[in-house]
C-alpha cells in the first residue's frame, strides 16, 4: 500500500448514504494497519466521522507499480480524529504544503487516523480477506 498514492475514504453521510472522497497516502508511509490523512475541520468527512467512525478505504494500483496485474484493496476500519500538532508533525510530509499552506499551523487542521480491521484484496488471479483485528 505504501506505493499507492491515492485512495478513496468512504464515510456515512447524515442522510445515511455512503460518501467518498480521494485522500493522499503521500507514498511515504509504512503500512501497519493504520493510515493517516489530513483534512480541514470544515470538511464534511470530519463531521461524518464524528457521527460514525466506521469508514472504508479503497486502493487500486496498476501493474506498472507492482509488476503484475492491478491490485484492488478495500479496507474496513475505525477512524479517529486527532487535533494535536505533535501528531501532525509526526505524519507531515512536504507534499502536504500544496493543500495546507501554513503547514501544521494551518487553522482547523485535523489528522484522520484509520485503524484497519479487515482488508479485502483482488489482483486478477487471487482474492481474499485478512482479519487485522488479530494482529499483534
Amino acid at each position: 500500500m505504501r506505493d499507492i498514492d491515492f485512495c478513496m475514504l468512504s464515510t456515512h453521510a447524515a442522510s445515511g448514504r455512503i460518501a467518498a472522497r480521494p485522500m493522499s497516502n503521500n507514498r511515504e508511509v509504512d503500512y501497519d494497519g493504520d493510515s493517516y490523512f489530513f483534512a480541514c475541520d470544515s470538511a464534511h468527512s470530519i463531521g461524518e466521522i464524528d457521527a460514525n467512525p466506521n469508514v472504508g478505504l479503497t486502493y487500486h494500483a496498476k501493474d506498472h507499480l507492482l509488476g503484475r496485474p492491478g491490485i484492488f484493496l478495500s479496507i474496513e476500519g475505525k477512524a479517529k480524529l486527532i487535533r494535536d500538532k505533535t501528531q501532525f508533525q509526526k505524519h507531515w510530509t512536504e507534499g502536504l504544503d500544496r493543500w495546507f499552506k501554513q503547514g501544521v499551523d494551518t487553522g482547523g487542521l485535523v489528522l484522520i487516523e484509520v485503524h484497519a480491521d479487515k482488508l479485502h484484496y483482488w489482483d486478477g488471479e487471487n482474492e481474499g480477506e485478512v482479519d487485522l483485528r488479530v494482529r499483534a
